[in-house]
């Protein structure tokens, strides 16, 4: 099996190192110091679940590794419709693309059997540009729980969670999603193959779709939002109005939103991705975590106040944070 991980940053190189370690033929696509770190010395994996070192290949060059087996993507989502020239030498007729992203997935009404079979999102797939360059007939599906971050170049924190669930968009188990999973499971990940992947997809954006945004207007922690009873208050409503936005669209995530709070404040004082990205002067995640879900509800006839409030607040805040360049 051949892999490349396309935007090799702290989940990207963990899932890199991980097939390494179970024996994959690893690709790490990067660039910068991180880059120039993980070839020359490898990736170190700090963990409490035991620490480990992995040497895959790395290049900023996708043309030097050519078709693949499987492409994990790392980028960013808003990233996907402009990196046509980093993943196309990397396709070859049958390539699967495993985009461990969060939020709604481009491919989301792909092969969704039912009245909105075939809809596009426009925030994730504006004008159809990212499905242009990611067919969702090669599409993967992969909600990711694992917390990692990049301690130094070349050097990963796992922090938590060891899970990736995969499944097809026809909620088929398919032979190419069970032999990644067999791959992952070889190198240490949990990685089950799910018949209802959507479901996982709006459990883990019960969470998203609320502390990311609220902690960005906020810079307030999970455990913070979960501990001011307001904004607990808040976060239930969203929670509340994202069960009604899918359950509209066929899927029925099988946890109470008292039980994803608990969790949520269990992680502690953890900054969001949205909340760390506006802390680096990077581009907010807003498109796929929050608009594409306000999207859905328009398309459901959902009424959906609370998030599209938060929705407007978030989108000024993204509009009048100036990105710094890379």
């Amino acid at each position: 099996m051949k892999v490349a991980v396309l935007g090799a940053g702290a989940i990207g190189a963990y899932v890199g190192a991980s097939l390494h370690r179970g024996g994959v033929e690893v690709h790490l696509i990067a660039r910068n110091e991180h880059l120039r770190a993980m070839q020359a010395n490898g990736v170190q994996v700090n963990s409490a679940r035991g620490d480990f070192h992995a040497t895959p290949n790395a290049t900023d060059d996708p043309t030097e590794v050519g078709p693949v087996d499987y492409v994990f993507l790392g980028l960013k989502a808003h990233s996907y419709p402009s990196c046509e020239p980093l993943i196309k030498p990397l396709l070859g007729e049958h390539t699967a693309i495993v985009a461990g992203q969060n939020g709604i997935p481009w491919w989301y009404f792909h092969r969704l059997a039912g009245p909105y079979e075939g809809r596009r999102v426009n925030a994730v797939d504006p004008d159809g540009a990212t499905t242009a360059v990611l067919a969702p007939e090669r599409a993967i599906g992969c909600v990711v729980y694992p917390a990692t971050v990049v301690e130094s170049p070349g050097v990963i924190r796992h922090l938590e969670g060891t899970r990736f669930s995969l499944g097809e968009p026809s909620g088929e188990i398919s032979e190419r999603c069970t032999k990644l999973s067999d791959a992952m499971i070889a190198g240490g990940l949990k990685a089950p193959v799910e018949a209802n992947l959507r479901d996982d997809i709006w459990i883990k954006l019960m969470g998203n779709v609320a502390f990311n945004p609220l902690s960005a207007l906020t810079r307030a922690t999970m455990a913070e939002i979960c501990q001011n009873p307001p904004t607990r208050h808040l976060v239930a409503q969203m929670m509340e109005e994202t069960l009604d936005i899918a359950a509209r669209v066929g899927s029925t995530p099988d946890i109470s939103i008292e039980k994803r709070l608990r969790g949520a404040e269990n992680v502690g004082h953890h900054k969001t991705s949205m909340l760390q990205d506006l802390e680096a002067g990077k581009e907010l995640e807003l498109d796929a975590v929050v608009t594409a879900v306000v999207e859905i509800a328009d398309i459901a006839g959902a009424e959906a106040p609370t998030l599209r409030a938060i929705h407007a607040a978030t989108g000024l805040l993204a509009q009048t944070s100036t990105p710094r360049s890379a």
